[in-house]
């Protein structure tokens, strides 16, 4: 269950938005919605296709220039060393390929994940030395490699730092450190993935009479690829990047992505951000994550189309290959959560699991976290040693609780909503226990949030409105996908379809009707039943069959219309925390305290029923809202007790199955009820 909130809209600067720039009124509506307001944020994120801000403000930029320069006009070689996820593998492909072109003695190194892990490490460099190279050049990391920095300096390696990641504090002692996020950098512009970073260093070296426009033809499909992986926001130059680059995609002459576009199935298809996020960038990951990083920049390189077609072809099975391991792991933590459902009443979820594979770990915590609506971390025990990666919900910093466990780690980093780390594996239980006591420090946990742009009459819903949508596009961090709220709404008819895989939901309201789409749900999972009023979150697209055009709604959420979302969640982190053991004030467990006349109501209910295989919050709409969340679980934990019913929770299964009972129970005696009682008198 997610909190619902629809964006705040200021109509009076709409309409004003509207009239003066002559828009159609939804266009108007998103741009004030997303603060798109001013007469110059307008023209540059409508219309902007090619304007990039020189490089020279960027701190550093101009030694990084001088360095690079000295080591093409000596002949000395160069490596660039990148990263193995897809930002990490598109800036190394294009800082490569432009060296190469200028002339350059240049190669590439890319660390393996599992291996060697993120960033420079002194084996590389090493080998780097044995190599013969005198200048590194980092892509996507090295502002967090202070000391292998230095050790290379020690070897008479030189290097030049190009980064987007956060400096942690003293700057790597190299010949430049371009980073916008340093403190003393001037730049306007700061949220350029590692490739968008790559690119302005191209830029400088290009010189003062730098042709933008051609270094966007060239490399504009690799730009794109990079930061649509990276998930930065979709604004000012990334929006430019991605803008041209969906161009150059659908028209491309470098074979290798060809070949990956070929195998992807995405030929003839139309080329958006969303396929290249959930279909090409997922390709090129899965090298990374399972060990064979360098594959795909000779990918992104290659000229050869035979060797582009093997490439593209086992980035493919290595994908089919990393989604099989995602899913072993969800079982195993499905089985476990089966068995101790207590396990994920944490205030931030931490689950490990001996020889998890570490390239997944990031995937299997969003898939959780999208679950539970907590922060997740999920960490791979290999014998004394552990490394973990995190994701997080909106409005809880990750980075800093793990920052503030950083005595108990070797490695730690990362934003707001995601952290990496590493650990030895005798701390886990202590890391588990300190990040959520500093989650009980703060004031208050947020809630998973459903960020809606607008309510929309359903009756407005046309070709011409999705169609003035596109101008919005691309889509991505920063500018997602509008999601409209469609409010009242009667459920009409429920029809399975593709063997119940998928929903059709018909709606109406008024004489109005509509069908929208509800993917990946059975009608088994469905909570809802014909004739009830519901609330739908959808998105709305323009379908094409057989040449004719149609609107389809594909429903991001959906909730009774008479729900209170932020009760039934806070009701229910009450009956976590009381679980846990934790602080309550005594009203707050009264409220989660059932009596008699509560019990007989869901009993009844279940009994009539023949059980209940349902998400257990959706029983609150079921009773018509009589019992709190919290009475709900306390409730049914003690008729799982006492023997009355049987309940299996799990990542996918919720199940309450009616047990046979042949003498009178006494609800009271449940262990529950009787702390309870204790606890409130």
């Amino acid at each position: 269950m997610k909190l619902w909130k629809v964006a705040p809209l200021d109509k009076n600067e709409a309409n004003a938005i509207q009239n003066q720039y002559h828009l159609p009124g939804i266009i108007a509506m998103l741009l004030q919605i997303r603060g798109i307001t001013t007469a110059q944020e307008i023209e540059d994120f409508l219309h902007n296709d090619t304007e990039i801000e020189p490089p020279w403000d960027i701190k550093d930029m101009e030694k990084a220039c001088v360095r690079v320069h000295e080591a093409i006009a000596q002949e000395e070689i160069i490596c660039v060393y990148g990263d193995y996820d897809a930002d990490g593998v598109t800036s190394t492909a294009l800082l490569y390929s432009y060296l190469e072109a200028v002339g350059a003695r240049v190669m590439y190194y890319i660390p393996s994940r599992e291996a060697e892990g993120y960033g420079m490490n002194n084996a590389a460099v090493d080998t780097l030395h044995q190599k013969g190279v005198k200048l590194i050049v980092t892509v996507d990391n090295g502002i967090a490699a202070i000391n292998e920095i230095r050790y290379a300096k020690s070897l008479g390696i030189d290097t030049v730092v190009t980064d987007h990641h956060m400096p942690l504090g003293e700057l790597p002692d190299a010949c430049a450190v371009v980073d916008l996020h340093r403190s003393d950098c001037p730049s306007r512009f700061k949220q350029l993935s590692g490739v968008g970073v790559a690119f302005k260093l191209i830029m400088a070296l290009e010189g003062e009479y730098c042709d933008v426009d051609s270094l966007l033809d060239m490399y504009a499909d690799l730009l794109c690829l990079g930061t649509i992986g990276d998930i930065v926001e979709l604004k000012s130059e990334n929006r430019v990047f991605v803008k041209r680059g969906l161009l150059s995609m659908r028209h491309t002459e470098r074979t290798g992505l060809y070949a990956l576009i070929r195998n992807a199935g995405l030929m003839g298809k139309p080329i958006t951000a969303g396929n290249v996020s959930f279909t090409l960038v997922p390709r090129i990951n899965a090298v990374g994550r399972l060990g064979a990083s360098g594959r795909s920049v000779e990918l992104l390189l290659t000229n050869d189309e035979e060797e582009a077609g093997e490439f593209a072809a086992a980035m493919s099975y290595d994908n089919a290959e990393r989604q099989q391991i995602e899913r072993d792991i969800l079982e195993k933590i499905d089985a476990r959560v089966t068995r101790d459902p207590r396990l994920v009443m944490d205030k931030v979820l931490v689950l490990d699991g001996e020889n998890w594979h570490q390239g997944v770990v990031g995937i299997v915590a969003s898939r959780i976290r999208e679950i539970y609506g907590k922060p997740t971390i999920i960490i791979s025990r290999d014998g004394e040693n552990a490394k973990a990666s995190g994701r997080s919900v909106e409005g809880f910093a990750l980075c800093d609780a793990v920052a503030a466990c950083g005595d108990l780690l070797t490695h730690y980093g990362g934003h707001p909503m995601a952290a990496g780390l590493s650990l030895p594996s005798a701390n886990i239980d202590e890391f588990r226990k300190r990040i959520n006591d500093y989650a009980d420090r703060q004031s208050s946990m947020p809630f998973d949030t459903l960020h809606i742009d607008c309510k929309l009459n359903p009756a407005a819903i046309s070709l011409d409105l999705v169609g003035e949508l596109n101008v919005m596009k691309p889509y991505g961090a920063g500018n997602p996908t509008p999601v409209f709220g469609f409010f009242n709404m009667v459920l009409t008819n429920i029809i399975p379809l593709s063997n119940n895989k998928h929903l059709r939901l018909v709606l109406s309201r008024g004489s109005v009707s509509m069908s929208a789409m509800l993917f990946f749900t059975s009608t088994e999972d469905f909570p809802y039943e014909k004739g009830e009023v519901l609330d739908i979150a959808a998105t709305l697209e323009i379908n094409e069959y057989n040449d004719r055009s149609s609107v389809s709604v594909i429903v991001k959420d959906v909730k009774a219309h008479d729900e209170d979302a932020e009760q039934t969640l806070s009701s229910g982190r009450i009956f976590e925390t009381f679980c846990r053991g934790g602080r309550l004030r005594r009203e707050e467990l009264q409220s989660i305290l059932p009596n008699r006349e509560d019990f007989a109501l869901l009993y009844r209910y279940l009994r009539d029923r023949g059980g209940y295989n349902r998400r257990t919050e959706t029983l609150v709409g079921r009773l018509q809202n009589r019992l709190s969340y919290g009475k709900i679980r306390v409730a049914l934990e003690a008729m799982n007790e006492l023997g009355l019913i049987q309940i299996q929770e799990g990542l996918k299964t919720n199940r309450i199955t009616l047990r046979r009972v042949s003498r009178k129970v006494d609800l009271s005696s449940a262990s529950i009820i009787k702390k309870l009682r204790e606890v409130t008198q």
